[in-house]
């Protein structure tokens, strides 16, 4: 009579796994090892990708605040009507990296020691070489009438247009500046400001973004 061979005790190996052996927490290696759930992998991968996309985006947004564009609040009243006390511009600070100031921006001015007003907003009148004087509240570049039609004749008027000045010459890589509102601005008419170098300019000012009423370009 044949006689069948007895159940073996020995764990079957061919497959590589022990019978029994997954415990629920995950698969195993040809080796042993527990390998990691995919889905777990994934929500890891998934945290590190938004990670990183915060990351660039806080960088992005520094570089562009601190090289390309910046928000600035006017502080008094020596722009009006252009500008008013509290609100807020985009400022191109790359603008004059690019190319040299010219006759009508709007700039904002690096802080200037003894003048209260903390970001100094002005607009450019004078350039590099040219002869400048006001007299009468009637601007002129090398002889001749700046037409300025951003002025308000409500606020600049004959008896309202600040102190005049004789013929100037403009420096070399500087610029001359005075406010819209002729007759309560401290700018390059005043000593204390004087002219300003192409250094002392942050860039141009282009919008105004706040408050909403305001929104215009300049």
């Amino acid at each position: 009579m044949s006689h069948e061979p007895a159940p073996s005790s020995v764990p079957d190996t061919r497959m590589g796994v022990t019978a029994g052996a997954d415990n629920g927490d995950g698969d195993r290696s040809e080796d042993g090892d527990t390998l990691v759930r995919a889905p777990a992998k994934r929500k890891r991968n998934g945290y590190l990708e938004w990670l990183i996309v915060i990351v660039v985006a806080m960088t992005s947004a520094l570089v562009v605040r601190a090289f390309v564009v910046q928000q600035f609040a006017v502080d008094g009243t020596s722009m009006l009507s252009t500008l008013h006390n509290g609100d807020r511009v985009l400022v191109n600070k790359l603008s004059y990296h690019l190319h040299d100031p010219r006759r009508g921006d709007v700039v904002v001015l690096k802080t200037i020691e003894g003048v209260a007003e903390r970001d100094l907003i002005k607009r450019v009148v004078g350039l590099p070489g040219e002869t400048i004087s006001y007299q009468s509240c009637v601007l002129r570049v090398n002889g001749k009438v700046v037409n300025e039609p951003y002025l308000d004749p409500t606020i600049v008027t004959s008896t309202s247009c600040g102190p005049p000045f004789s013929d100037t010459i403009v420096q070399k890589d500087h610029v001359f500046v005075m406010g819209d509102n002729r007759g309560g601005s401290k700018d390059s008419r005043d000593e204390q400001v004087g002219q300003i170098t192409y250094g002392n300019l942050v860039g141009r000012a282009f919008v105004i973004i706040w408050p909403f009423g305001d929104w215009k370009w300049l």
